[in-house]
């Protein structure tokens, strides 16, 4: 499902370590919400046969994007297996981005200081994912935008029901989610009535 920018989703499902099956129950389960964007991480056991189904199977509902993805290669495999998107919890160079850019891929690479911000902005990133968010706090998110205008940013690391409100509030546009959103027990028993209580219960706490 290629989406623009200005249609990203807020909120992102971020899935590491899962197998195929249990992200097959997640899967299922998003696609009844209001949450439509996940993310498979790259250093998932059998990632790319992982990250190839969900396109294949989930791809004209959800908007399916790769995390963890921190090179060149993994960045060519994953847009080559149908990404929407490609996440990473450090920089991307200007080659990488530009990849990106021509593929027609949305770009989330990740910083933690204004100057990275700043550089990946400059470089043609999309969104910045700021990582880890609970380091820097909802409070950064504000502060920077003083100086520097509004930015598309991303919070992303120790971002959860109880807390996510304060980002969107200090001024992330978006937000992943990863062991907040949903219980691993729900996950490895298939509950899958278990994990439509907790996104039930994250849409109401965030306003979805």
């Amino acid at each position: 499902m290629k989406v623009t920018l200005e249609h990203f989703p807020k909120v992102t499902s971020i899935l590491r370590g899962y197998t195929l099956d249990e992200v097959d129950t997640i899967l299922e389960v998003l696609c009844e919400s209001s949450i439509r964007s996940v993310e498979i991480t790259y250093n998932t056991p059998n990632a790319g046969a992982i990250i190839r189904h969900a396109v294949e199977a989930y791809g004209d509902r959800l908007v399916v994007g790769a995390g963890t993805v921190t090179t060149m290669k993994a960045l060519k495999e994953v847009i080559e297996a149908g990404v929407d998107f490609v996440l990473s919890p450090t920089i991307y160079t200007e080659e990488m981005l530009t990849y990106c850019k021509d593929h027609g891929v949305i770009s989330v690479p990740g910083a933690l200081s204004p100057s990275e911000v700043q550089e990946q902005f400059r470089w043609g990133a999309d969104i910045v994912k700021v990582f880890p968010a609970v380091v820097a706090g909802p409070i950064f998110f504000k502060q920077l935008a003083g100086p520097m205008g509004h930015q598309p940013l991303m919070a992303v690391g120790g971002v959860n029901a109880q807390n996510a409100k304060e980002y969107l509030a200090a001024g992330a546009d978006f937000l992943g989610i990863g062991s907040g959103m949903f219980s691993k027990t729900d996950v490895t028993e298939g509950n899958k009535e278990g994990l439509r209580e907790s996104l039930r219960a994250f849409e109401a706490v965030v306003g979805l």
